[in-house]
């Protein structure tokens, strides 16, 4: 079989198994019953929604994935990210069916950051446009566990809208396997490809209104993927780990700040809340719709900077980060005065 036919199938399968079970899983909610979101003073939506979308997401992942294995050398060691996935996976599941304890959430997602760093998956160097500095074995253990961590609970922090996670998940993953595409890397392009795919078929169900949500599982995976795939990239120097982060900073930029806000604020942070900048803005009275089409706006304009911005030199890579931390503090303004001018501002 071809590279071409196996790339063809491998999509369409993911595509076609996450929208069908997607749908299936949005019509029987008591399949499985505890498996459901209940409205509550920290939540956008009213209506109790089943949280199984991250079921269909990760099966179509694993049945692509053995699909994809028959021709490509995928982002390797495969063994190692697997387990990775089954441990985070594991935990996610069991939460969304009943909860978990943090510490043992916690516990879990240092394991699967030992397994990657063990299977050599690790952040190697600080780099920038222009500058490079390789890091020790211990400080590059600890970042390398700390960005994983991070990415995993960024993921589920920002799994907060209709339509909002998985869009992410197309624009941000999309950006990736076209720089491994662009790369002449199609293993990692398809490794990539297979989770937008496997993203598009959930969003079908999940685009405001939605009718299902990921649930911790889908987030949780999404999450770990993101951080394990842009240190695979930049391990095999396919993009610098900051190009990465600018396809996804639509999440990276908002969970992180608003961590920092609530810290200053000395806010418990480990507690639920309507903080973020998206929550801020649907409080003034956006609709569901509206704020996810102008956030994929944001990431679609993401996405296409970080593609580009590989092949720019050092100079307009530069002001292309500065062009984007000016956006980021226009948009946080934005935000506060709609705050303002609907009266819901935080004091």
């Amino acid at each position: 079989m071809s590279q071409a036919v196996v790339v063809f199938v491998s999509l369409v399968v993911a595509f076609t198994i996450s929208t069908l079970l997607t749908w299936w899983f949005s019509r029987s909610p008591a399949l499985f019953s505890r498996m459901v979101d209940l409205p509550n003073e920290r939540s956008l939506h009213a209506g109790v929604l089943p949280r199984t979308g991250g079921i269909a997401i990760c099966t179509a992942l694993a049945v692509a994935y053995v699909l994809a294995l028959a021709a490509f050398p995928l982002p390797s060691p495969w063994a190692w990210i697997g387990g990775a996935l089954l441990l985070v996976g594991g935990i996610s599941l069991l939460d969304d069916h009943g909860g978990v304890r943090a510490r043992y959430r916690l516990t879990a997602h240092l394991g699967a950051g030992i397994l990657l760093l063990v299977g050599g998956i690790a952040w190697s160097g600080i780099e920038l446009p222009g500058i490079y500095r390789e890091l020790s074995n211990t400080l590059s253990w600890f970042l390398t566990l700390g960005y994983l961590v991070w990415m995993v609970n960024l993921y589920n922090f920002m799994d907060g809208m209709d339509g909002f996670a998985g869009g992410m998940a197309v624009f941000g993953f999309g950006a990736l396997g076209v720089l491994g595409w662009q790369g002449e890397d199609p293993g990692f392009a398809l490794a990539n490809g297979v989770v937008v795919a496997a993203a598009a078929g959930f969003l079908l169900f999940n685009f405001p209104p939605a009718r299902i949500f990921l649930g911790d599982l889908g987030s949780s995976v999404l999450g770990l993927l993101a951080a394990t795939l842009s240190l695979i990239g930049t391990r095999r120097g396919l993009f610098p780990l900051w190009v990465a982060w600018l396809a996804f900073s639509p999440f990276i930029v908002d969970a992180s700040w608003t961590l920092l806000r609530r810290l200053v604020r000395g806010e418990r942070v480990w507690q639920a809340h309507r903080s973020h900048h998206y929550q801020r803005l649907v409080l003034t009275g956006w609709s569901h719709r509206r704020t996810v089409l102008w956030s994929y706006l944001l990431m679609g304009a993401c996405a296409v900077t970080a593609v580009a911005a590989r092949d720019l030199g050092m100079r307009d890579q530069w002001f292309l980060l500065g062009a984007w931390v000016v956006i980021y503090l226009a948009l946080g303004i934005k935000t506060r005065l709609a705050e303002r001018s609907a009266g819901t501002a935080a004091p």
